[in-house]
């Protein structure tokens, strides 16, 4: 009896949690989204920012958040993927792999106005490049690849270990068995730990405050040379993302609409997750089903 009583009460505590956790998150997006949607529209989103005149869009400060996001995906991703298969596959029980292991656990914990301090000695005074597109993407990847790879090596760790044996087993030799045996049946893992990273990437604004800068040259969008200073795709430029303006607009604003923009900013900013997270983990199911069907 005591039993089924323990029983009930952990049940529901447990319930009670995931409750509180759901209401907190459906009130904070409902909070954003109310106060934010009614200012998105059409020139909302296609019209560039103003300091000084009511009425200003987030154009710029939109298509530089995905274009950082993108740059750092692709730097982070390929970095992240293979450290996790090294300490998953390749790295041996001792003290460097124990020292490796620390220093992804410390990366990890930084907060990001740490990396961001580091974006800026490194990535903004060293190389001299001041505030660029490409020192925000290296901030960030620093910023994200323990996840990352911490992510990976876990996928790979609980992938039955029946499936390598059988497949060295074979004779085909260790790559090739983590190529077309460990990493598909990791992939679902995987892809939702690059979710969760390219998620922070998207929102950060600490880091990307010393490295990518707090404005946007006059770009021309008719211009696709990534040599030229005004062409959206030039990485040596610096770039306000939509977090970082969100933050700019509320604490440096001189507009008289601050509140319309900041508010209907939040809204674009939490949207654009959502769609990117549901959009991602679409693909995702789609590539593991066509993995499954070929097994």
């Amino acid at each position: 009896m005591k039993s089924k009583t323990a029983d009930r009460i952990a049940t529901g505590v447990f319930v009670a949690i995931a409750i509180i956790i759901v209401s907190i998150l459906v009130g904070l997006f409902s909070y954003i989204l109310v106060n934010g949607f009614k200012y998105i529209s059409w020139d909302f989103l296609t019209t560039p920012s103003s300091n000084i005149r009511a009425g200003g869009g987030i154009r710029d400060q939109l298509f530089n958040s995905f274009y950082i996001l993108l740059l750092t995906m692709i730097i982070a991703v390929p970095l992240g993927v293979g450290g996790g298969i090294y300490m998953a596959e390749y790295a041996k029980p001792g003290k460097l792999t124990d020292t490796i292991r620390s220093c992804i656990e410390v990366l990890a914990s930084l907060p990001s106005i740490v990396i961001g301090m580091f974006g800026l000695l490194v990535f903004v005074n060293v190389t001299g490049w001041g505030y660029t597109i490409l020192g925000g993407a290296l901030a960030l990847t620093v910023f994200n690849l323990p996840v990352i790879v911490r992510v990976s090596e876990d996928s790979i760790r609980t992938v039955p270990r029946d499936l390598k044996e059988a497949s060295l087993a074979l004779g085909i030799t260790h790559w090739h068995t983590i190529k077309t045996v460990l990493l598909p049946s990791a992939f679902p893992s995987i892809l939702t730990g690059i979710i969760l990273a390219a998620g922070r990437v998207f929102g950060e604004a600490a880091a990307l405050l010393f490295t990518a800068g707090l404005s946007t040259p006059r770009l021309d969008y008719a211009n696709w040379n990534p040599f030229s200073e005004q062409s959206p795709l030039n990485i040596f430029r610096p770039a306000e993302t939509l977090a970082v303006h969100i933050w700019s607009v509320n604490t440096q604003g001189l507009i008289p609409d601050v509140e319309a923009v900041s508010n209907g900013s939040a809204a674009v900013l939490v949207i654009s997750v959502l769609l990117f997270n549901l959009l991602a983990r679409w693909i995702g199911s789609i590539i593991t089903k066509k993995i499954t069907a070929t097994k």
